[in-house]
């Protein structure tokens, strides 16, 4: 008899009273000529997955799946009427990701989600949990996205996320499967805690070995009370997240400081030259893991001229046109204020700090509205051509940066 159930997401957030958007449906005793007759649409090659007629959303008939090779594609997957709802709900990660709702609004939790939801757990359903690395990531996104609620990693999942790191499972993770989670973990409420999750099972420095290294590195005290490098990473990371949501500029943050773990020991605890080493391990990263070229340009950009930020108040005005031209904010303005953000999140990621004001950011933003009110095309009105214009274009952009220096030099006293 066929029985259509919501399932995962909808209902763990509904039990939360967390916003939800997205419903998924798992159906029971039927085939997929079932499913066809009733004018559903079959999506997906590797089981059979269908959009409702009207509503577009996914149902899924029930499935089982057994692990065939390392990975996230080593699964063959069988679906049958005869499967039941607590063996479909058994192939899950977590718990509260396995509980289910009939059409009538009744709850079929045979795992225990419900219970895990009031203790703030996130527990895994099965040792079928050890078969695919990906769960270890979505574990440390969840953690990020309720953390705030007071969940925790439950202590036996996390000691089976340390036995599958150790066995090596992390390594056959896809480049692309990767970014995806952390991007997603990344605009959650608390990201730095997707971090620390992936560290405490040894998971990060299968993943992020540049983040990963840069934990226990010291820094100065008088900078950075905080000390360890590592420290300020996660919390400038925190400090982002609650400047934006913007990916771009959480992963920016995130990968800002990678050179410092490069450090030669004779330097420690400062970092001469850290922001080259830091541009070289960024490039690095997004190789590896394909980041997007947006997400890597601007990462770039903050590697390289965070502390040109820090010192703008102090750079001479064809500086700091060059650190805007450098930034290509006057053909891409939107990469200033992202930029700007995660510099801002840079410099109030330290203990004790976090509140403290960040002049510099308005400075910039004034610094380029100045120049951008001289454009080239005011030049050429004059009478100006060739390579003149570029000339006549810097030399009045860098004029106008004087004369606001100069406006502000009194306020900074």
């Amino acid at each position: 008899m066929k029985k259509i159930y919501l399932v995962g997401g909808a209902v763990r957030d509904k039990l939360l009273g967390y916003p939800c958007d997205e419903h998924d449906w798992v159906v029971t005793g039927a085939t997929p000529e079932d499913m066809l007759a009733e004018g559903y649409r079959p999506v997906g090659k590797d089981f059979p997955v269908f959009l409702h007629p009207t509503t577009n959303e996914e149902y899924a008939l029930a499935r089982t799946e057994r692990k065939t090779a390392p990975g996230y594609g080593g699964f063959v997957f069988h679906t049958s009427p005869d499967i039941t709802l607590e063996q479909d709900l058994q192939r899950r990660d977590l718990t509260i990701n396995a509980i289910a709702e009939t059409e009538q609004g009744e709850l079929c939790d045979p795992y225990g989600g419900v219970s895990d939801i009031d203790k703030r757990l996130l527990r895994h359903v099965s040792d079928a949990f050890t078969e695919d690395p990906v769960r270890i990531l979505r574990v440390a996104r969840f953690a990020a996205r309720y953390h705030h609620l007071g969940f925790r990693v439950a202590d036996d999942t996390r000691q089976l996320m340390r036995r599958m790191v150790s066995s090596g499972e992390t390594k056959h993770l896809v480049a692309e499967r990767v970014w995806r989670e952390m991007e997603r973990a990344l605009t959650e409420r608390a990201p730095q805690v997707f971090i620390e999750v992936l560290r405490d099972c040894g998971a990060l420095a299968d993943i992020l070995p540049e983040v990963d290294a840069l934990f226990g590195v010291p820094q100065p005290a008088s900078h950075h009370p905080e000390i360890d490098c590592g420290r300020h990473c996660l919390l400038a990371l925190e400090q982002a997240r609650l400047l934006s949501a913007d990916s771009e500029v959480l992963f920016a943050t995130l990968v800002h400081d990678l050179g410092k773990a490069t450090t030669p020991t004779e330097m420690l605890p400062r970092h001469i030259a850290h922001e080259a080493r830091s541009k070289h391990l960024v490039e690095q990263l997004c190789a590896r893991l394909a980041v997007p070229k947006r997400h890597r340009d601007l990462a770039l950009a903050v590697a390289r001229d965070h502390t040109n930020c820090h010192r703008a108040l102090q750079l001479k005005p064809a500086t700091l046109l060059a650190l805007l031209q450098r930034l290509d904010c006057f053909r891409r303005p939107e990469k200033l204020e992202k930029f700007l953000l995660s510099c801002e999140a840079d410099a109030r990621g330290r203990k004790d700090l976090e509140q403290q004001p960040y002049p510099q950011a308005n400075y910039l933003r004034r610094a380029y509205q100045c120049c951008l009110q001289i454009q080239a095309g005011d030049i050429i009105a004059r009478g100006i051509t060739g390579k003149a214009v570029g000339e006549r274009l810097q030399a009045e952009r860098i004029q106008a940066l004087h004369k606001l220096k100069a406006e502000l030099a009194p306020a900074r006293t």
